[in-house]
């Protein structure tokens, strides 16, 4: 991970700019550099993942033309060639080199032609033009806002610059800006027409899309580990890495010291495929501690997110604190694209594709949230196979009545396209999913209820409840998030959209006032 920061004003406050920067240094733990540009100021910390050496740092420079970017742009070697018989040099082997020169040579069309999970801002000095995007799912973040004089400042998180603007906004996946205006350059939920493909051509190219997928995120010139829970999402990242790599990989799992569901699952998977395998335990201690700094490290109040931020914030902790580790493979996305154990209860396959759209909307401020802050707050970054665009476009693709739970078993979709591949054990592709936060420990989610239900007086809750309009707080571990928010944040609540919660409007489901999938009548076995 790296952070970018830009506040585009003539003489703006560079103390202030710099103390904002340095609220996020464990993303470019590495270098950090500010530059003053004619229409304000760029900032930019680095953490060495493509090109370690010194060239690699940004900003870019050509002609007048300033670029900063956190990201990963994939197939870059190629689009580099093609720059450099067109006469482009380069000093790097930075692969966010290449876009200045595709700017040149594109404009603003290049952002859809981009296959990359990035954020990423250019300054034109000559025209003094401001343009900013960021990758159509929003793995990468990007926030912006006004200063009070209406000057626009950027930054990888709503840390960098809460202390400058009015009002800190998510910048919309899928846009770029450009002097003043957004525009959608790719949505990945608009779905015209399903494919007509059958069930063994859509898992076959399921299959051989996925391998794609990881093996762009395996080209890494610093350590390469991954994140294991011993579900089927991480558990294929991992398989499908080692067959492609032939060499053990480090593989993490975390649980609690008493009740952990993953840990003697991870141990299964990371046993069949001879990964080097570290296990992480935490107690409730360790549990109650994390509240406060993974809040302050998420910027969000939702409750689920932070449920399952606690066990990947402390799990990455010890990563950071035990290896030289530097990027880490996840399993996110998978849930949104092929069902949750709550779309089972979607009463049409229109209904499953809605959600899922909805999913996919709304990802940059949940789970992708949830898998890059924890991450880079411990200097290491985040790459999301799932997340891969062709992947993404066409699964967002099949037919929804394909995804539909008519198998009696969640995701087979996904299942059966890796059966014959014989890459995990067969118990393992066919497990149910238990909720990672349940997973983790069954009481990591009951540790944080009492903790929370200890906090506030039925009178103190009511009270407390009540000073919130927007997103109101329902239970008191919900009050105790969104106090803690406020602390860090004031007034930033509109940041979230909303708490994330399986679709009350489907029968089944209206009664459900808790985001765990643990509160599912059709949970069965998953928590086992």
């Amino acid at each position: 991970m790296c952070t970018i920061m830009a506040y585009f004003k003539k003489e703006a406050p560079v103390k202030a700019f710099e103390q904002a920067l340095l609220e996020t240094t464990s993303r470019g733990p590495d270098m950090q550099k500010i530059v003053e540009v004619q229409g304000g100021l760029l900032g930019f910390q680095r953490l060495s993942i493509m090109g370690l050496s010194p060239e690699g740092m940004q900003p870019f420079v050509q002609d007048g033309m300033y670029c900063i970017c956190n990201g990963e742009i994939y197939g870059f070697r190629k689009i580099k060639e093609e720059l450099i018989q067109k006469g482009y040099t380069f000093q790097s082997e930075s692969d966010c080199e290449v876009l200045i020169p595709m700017y040149k040579e594109m404009g603003v069309s290049m952002f859809k032609e981009l296959d990359a999970e990035y954020a990423c801002i250019l300054y034109d000095e000559t025209n003094n033009s401001i343009i900013a995007a960021r990758d159509p799912i929003g793995i990468r973040p990007l926030f912006y806002g006004f200063d009070k004089e209406g000057n626009i400042v950027f930054g990888s998180e709503a840390k960098n610059i809460v202390s400058l603007v009015e009002k800190v906004i998510p910048f919309p996946p899928g846009h770029y800006y450009k002097d003043g205006e957004f525009v959608c350059y790719k949505d990945c939920t608009d779905v015209k027409e399903y494919l007509s493909d059958d069930l063994e051509t859509v898992c076959t190219n399921i299959h051989d899309l996925l391998v794609k997928g990881v093996e762009k995120r395996l080209d890494a010139d610093a350590p390469v580990g991954f994140l294991l829970s011993g579900g089927l999402d991480s558990s294929l990242v991992c398989a499908i890495s080692q067959k492609l790599l032939n060499k053990p990989i480090e593989t993490y799992a975390i649980g609690m010291e008493l009740d952990a569901i993953d840990l003697k699952y991870a141990k299964e998977v990371a046993d069949y495929i001879g990964s080097n395998h570290h296990e992480i335990i935490i107690t409730k201690e360790d549990v109650i501690a994390a509240i406060r700094p993974v809040i302050k490290a998420l910027a969000t109040y939702d409750i689920t997110t932070i449920r399952a931020s606690i066990g990947m914030y402390l799990i990455c902790k010890a990563i950071h604190e035990q290896s030289d580790l530097r990027v880490l493979l996840t399993g996110e996305i998978s849930d949104e694209l092929f069902g949750y154990k709550y779309t089972d209860f979607a009463p049409s396959p229109e209904e499953f594709q809605k959600e899922a759209e909805k999913r996919i909307r709304e990802l940059y401020m949940y789970d992708v949230l949830r898998a890059d802050r924890c991450i880079s707050t411990h200097s290491l970054e985040a790459r999301v196979p799932f997340g891969d665009l062709d992947f993404v476009d066409y699964v967002m693709h099949i037919d929804p009545k394909l995804k539909m739970n008519t198998y009696n078993k969640g995701k087979y979709l996904l299942r059966h396209a890796f059966e014959k591949d014989e890459i995990l054990p067969y118990s393992i592709l066919m497990r149910e999913k238990a909720a990672f936060s349940d997973a983790v420990g069954h009481s990591l989610k009951d540790d944080i209820s009492e903790y929370a239900e200890s906090m506030y007086s039925q009178e103190e809750f009511e009270q407390g409840c009540a000073k919130y309009d927007f997103a109101r707080p329902f239970t008191k571990e919900s009050l105790l998030f969104r106090d803690i928010f406020e602390e860090f944040y004031p007034g930033q609540a509109e940041m979230v959209k909303d708490f994330w919660m399986p679709n009350k409007s489907w029968d089944g489901l209206q009664e459900v006032n808790d985001p765990s999938a643990r509160v599912l009548s059709n949970y069965g076995d998953s928590g086992k």
